[in-house]
């Protein structure tokens, strides 16, 4: 049987990345940044970038190059416009990809946006131990996000099994 653990709180980071948003209407990363505080976790550091996937990417590598940061949270650039390029920004950087997480969330925000959610490519994997996600950038698909996959997911607590423990190394 597994030993029950205690909360333990991570560091996440959040990023934004947009060509129109600024501190003062990023709502979606402002909602990230509430969701995992009010969860107990640990804001480690919030930025905002263009839609540029060199630019998305130098953040990213710069957050799971840090021992202090444990998960990294983008929101936004997931979609299929031509400057929609967050996956193919981050997906390079995975040392293990997550298939499950993008099924789920197309699966769970199905309920707020029907067939529309075909046109999320969020995802997720793990990078240098740490876990790097990708969900669209309205503050709905934020939501549920964190209330369908993340909350729990990066929870040590969670049974049977979390992405919290993956990257705090347990």
């Amino acid at each position: 049987m597994t030993e029950p653990r205690e909360f333990t709180p991570l560091s996440v980071a959040v990023l934004t990345v947009s060509d129109t948003r600024t501190a003062a209407d990023d709502r979606s990363g402002q909602t990230l940044r509430e969701l995992a505080a009010a969860d107990g976790h640990r804001v480690a550091d919030h930025r905002i970038v263009t839609d540029d996937r060199y630019a998305i990417r130098a953040v990213v590598s710069a957050w799971i190059a840090d021992p202090g940061v444990h998960a990294v949270i983008c929101t936004g650039g997931t979609g299929f416009s031509q400057r929609d390029v967050t996956p193919e920004a981050i997906e390079v950087l995975f040392d293990r990809t997550i298939p499950g997480f993008g099924e789920r969330f197309r699966q769970l925000s199905h309920a707020s946006v029907g067939s529309s959610t075909l046109q999320s490519r969020a995802l997720a994997g793990i990078a240098n131990r740490t876990l790097v996600v990708a969900l669209p950038g309205s503050t709905g698909a934020c939501r549920d996000g964190w209330s369908g996959l993340l909350s729990e997911q990066l929870d040590v607590t969670h049974r049977p099994c979390n992405l919290a423990e993956l990257a705090l190394g347990l």
